[in-house]
Order: C-alpha cells, then structure tokens, then sequence
C-alpha cells in the first residue's frame, strides 16, 4: 500500500528580507504621517517619540504630551498583543504566523485610512490616527523582534547605522544599506504625501503594501 504524504511549503512565497524592507519603507511613510500631520509626534519610532516626550514635557513649542502618551502606550499595547500572538501562533508554520500578523496590520492600517478620509478636520481623528497606527506598529515589532531576522527592524535604524560604519564590509552591508535607503525612501514619499495630498493617501499606500505583503509573505530569511 503506497502512503501518500502532504508537506507544507513555509518556504514558498517572498522571503523575509525583502518583505522587511518593504515594512521599513512603510515605516517612513507612517511616521511622515505621523510626525507632520499629527503634531510632531512618531508612532512608529518609539526611540525618537520618548525624546520628543523629554521636549514635550519641557514645554517646548509644538510637541504634545497626550498626543505623544497615546502612542507610547497604544504601541505597548500593540507590542503585547504581537508578543502573545507570537506565542500563540510562533509553534506552528512561520508563514501562517507572519501572514496573519501582517494582515492584521493592514486592517488596522485600513481602519486609519478611512478614518483620515472621513473626518480630516475632526479634533477625534488625530487621536485615533496615533492610536491605531502606534498599536499596528506594536504589534509589527513583537512579530519582528521574534522573527530575530538581523539588522531588520524595521523601524529603527541606529544599530543598523552603527553596524555600517563599525563592522565594515561584510555579508549584511548590502541589506543594512538597503534599510537606510527604505526608510529614507519612504519618509520622503510620505512627506511629500502629506504636504501635497492628505493623511489617507500615504495610509492608503502604506494599507495596499502591507496588505499585499500579507498575501506573498514566506517564513524563510
């Protein structure tokens, strides 16, 4: 009797890498809605928002305590969900993992877009906007740090930085490099986004890419 046995493919679909790197692009455009559009505040890099709390709290002129607040713990709020799901989901198929966590992204990535669409002069809408984009990228970087791909994190880039200039050439250069260049890329499409359209377009983008990520994501570096 011949036994015919069905093996899962985690492998197929993009590799994490790239699929990093077009997160760190969506991170640009994330904090270039975040920063110039609601009131000089980040919701993706956490480092940057715990030095503009410092200059908030000092009474420096436009910077917001409560704007910033709500984004330090909706995105702890987020990176707890993201540690528990990772615990929850981490013991099976990394891609099912990934792609799950990726679509949940896109969906409250979504959620914003309509709202920037909807109400763009409402008082309301610039705390929702740091709200769910600070939890979306809380709970991206519990699944990030997890998945341990190196020199990816896609939302920082000071060790990245600090491994260019102090290991010098070597088999990560060009993917530390290609993170520079990501970050940098979606920052200035996001700011030129926000200055010459509006909020939801540069969130629309940011929803369609991670959404397709979701999509073609594999569990393999």
């Amino acid at each position: 009797m011949t036994t015919h046995t069905t093996k899962t493919r985690p492998d197929r679909g993009l590799r994490l890498v790239p699929v990093l790197l077009a997160l760190t692009t969506v991170s640009g455009l994330i904090d270039a809605v975040s920063y110039l559009g609601l009131g000089h505040v980040f919701t993706a890099n956490m480092t940057g928002n715990v030095v503009v709390l410092g200059f908030a709290a000092a009474g420096a002129p436009g910077f917001s305590v409560p704007h910033t607040l709500t984004s330090l713990v909706a995105f702890m709020i987020g990176a707890t969900v993201g540690g528990r799901i990772a615990l929850s989901l981490g013991r099976g198929a990394r891609r099912t993992w990934v792609r799950r966590t990726l679509a949940a992204e896109a969906l409250l990535l979504a959620a914003s877009t309509v709202v920037a669409f909807a109400a763009p002069d409402d008082t309301a809408t610039v705390y929702t906007l740091i709200a769910v984009t600070a939890f979306a990228m809380g709970l991206r970087n519990a699944t990030v740090r997890k998945l341990g791909v190196a020199d990816l994190t896609t939302t920082v880039l000071t060790m990245t930085l600090t491994g260019l200039a102090a290991d010098g050439p070597g088999t990560r250069r060009a993917r530390r490099t290609a993170a520079v260049a990501a970050m940098i890329t979606g920052a200035a499409l996001g700011a030129r986004l926000v200055v010459h359209h509006d909020l939801g377009v540069p969130l629309l983008v940011s929803t369609v890419v991670v959404g397709v990520l979701a999509v073609v994501a594999s569990g393999r570096e």
